[in-house]
């Protein structure tokens, strides 16, 4: 796949990005090239390869998902520039 001047327009307009038109050269050559190096990973083969989270084997940490109350209302709302009860006070916004 190949990108045109009209398409880098028209991609900096979707992105509400301004690009001036010394610029449109240099953008096409850029995503000429980011979008040849997709098609070249498009070509590995990764038919036999295992899915993985980390560049090392490692299992996550499980925890008992359990709901407690908190209890650190207090400490949370120390710093509070206002606050009521346990509430933080905020300026209204919406009439």
């Amino acid at each position: 796949m190949s990108v045109d001047a009209e398409t880098v327009r028209r991609v900096a307009h979707l992105a509400r990005v301004a690009v001036a038109e010394d610029e449109i050269d240099g953008l096409q050559d850029e995503l000429n090239a980011m979008l040849a190096f997709v098609e070249r990973l498009a070509e590995v083969d990764v038919e036999d390869i295992e899915p993985m989270t980390s560049v090392t084997p490692m299992a996550l940490k499980m925890r008992q998902d359990e709901a407690t109350g908190g209890g650190i209302a207090d400490a949370i709302l120390a710093n509070a520039p206002a606050r009521e009860d346990q509430f933080f006070v905020v300026p209204k916004v919406v009439e």
